[in-house]
């Protein structure tokens, strides 16, 4: 029997973060048009708590295991057919503005510096809310460039690069949540459901 939980993602107050009616989630998907119930059961099946958001085709989900949980939904045949995306994510924060999400972004992707080092790289940035507060595109240059400043101040290189990089760094938004994931490219190519790009 699948379990899911209907309760909708809504904006909060920082005192309400760790309120009963939210899922600390650390996995993102997007479902196909018309794929949704499918995909509730879905990823109900694969072993995760699935949580409905406010966003059109967006769902949320807590797994204990979230590397063995993309695993088991890339063994499902029917799975490319109702998922769009499915992102796991490694890291997640709270925030109330874009300097508070800049401070915590900047702070959860420094210790991903020397897994760089010497590599092509760049941050694909997917956001949901804070429209017209939240640019995707210069969160994703802000965060490149702190990167490279990192590293050079260890003496280290990397590059920015686009075309089929050796690693890519997701952020994910939902709302005032965000969720970051490092991705090398053996893993982008057996986890074709990640399409971070």
């Amino acid at each position: 029997m699948w379990r899911v939980n209907l309760l909708h993602y809504t904006s909060f107050r920082q005192d309400d973060v760790d309120g009963p009616e939210m899922l600390d989630w650390n996995v993102i998907v997007t479902v196909r048009e018309h794929q949704y119930k499918h995909a509730l059961r879905l990823l109900a099946d694969c072993g995760g708590e699935v949580e409905k958001t406010d966003f059109l085709n967006v769902l949320v989900v807590k797994v204990e295991d979230s590397l063995g949980f993309l695993a088991a939904l890339h063994a499902v045949a029917e799975a490319p057919r109702c998922l769009g995306r499915v992102v796991p994510v490694d890291k997640t924060f709270y925030f109330q503005s874009p300097q508070e999400f800049e401070d915590r972004s900047r702070a959860a992707v420094q210790s991903w510096v020397d897994d760089i080092a010497g590599k092509t790289f760049h941050v694909r940035m997917h956001r949901r809310g804070f429209k017209g507060r939240l640019s995707s595109q210069h969160e994703e240059q802000f965060l490149d460039h702190f990167l490279l400043q990192c590293l050079e101040k260890k003496g280290q290189g990397a590059h920015v690069g686009f075309d089929d990089p050796d690693v890519i760094i997701a952020v994910e938004t939902l709302g005032q949540r965000a969720g970051l994931s490092l991705w090398t490219r053996e893993a982008r190519q057996r986890y074709p459901l990640l399409k971070l790009d």
